[in-house]
């Protein structure tokens, strides 16, 4: 079923995660062959993580999981779009989305205009 898609030469494509109810994206992730078939088969965003050097289950430590709604390809079938049902917030540092800081036209950053829906010292706080 992923063969005609294609990845990059790290065996990655890129798949982008938005929230199927408010249309927001969440966060950008990647995920090899493996990783797709664990989301598939399970329901939930697994990934493959590039600074780790592992697969990981959104939420797996947090508690913050994507349950998946729907997904798609893009027209080159090298970028993924999953629509998810997101249970507390998609970004480590405790925001909803990854996507909090915005710019002005000529790249000044703006106040940021949201509250994190969590603490990360507290959520990922190790034992």
């Amino acid at each position: 079923m992923t063969s005609p898609l294609k990845y990059n030469a790290d065996g990655l494509i890129p798949a982008i995660v938005q929230d199927a109810a408010t249309r927001r994206v969440l966060m950008l992730a990647w995920m090899n062959a493996t990783a797709l078939e664990a989301t598939l088969s399970t329901g939930f965003m697994n990934y493959w993580s590039r600074s780790r050097q592992k697969y990981w289950l959104k939420g797996e430590t947090s508690g913050h999981t994507q349950k998946v709604i729907r997904w798609s390809a893009d027209c080159d079938a090298d970028t993924l779009l999953f629509e998810v049902e997101q249970l507390g917030g998609a970004c480590h540092t405790g925001y909803a989305s990854c996507f909090f800081q915005q710019f002005a036209p000529d790249g000044t950053p703006l106040p940021v205009n949201e509250t994190p829906v969590f603490n990360p010292q507290t959520t990922y706080a190790q034992p």
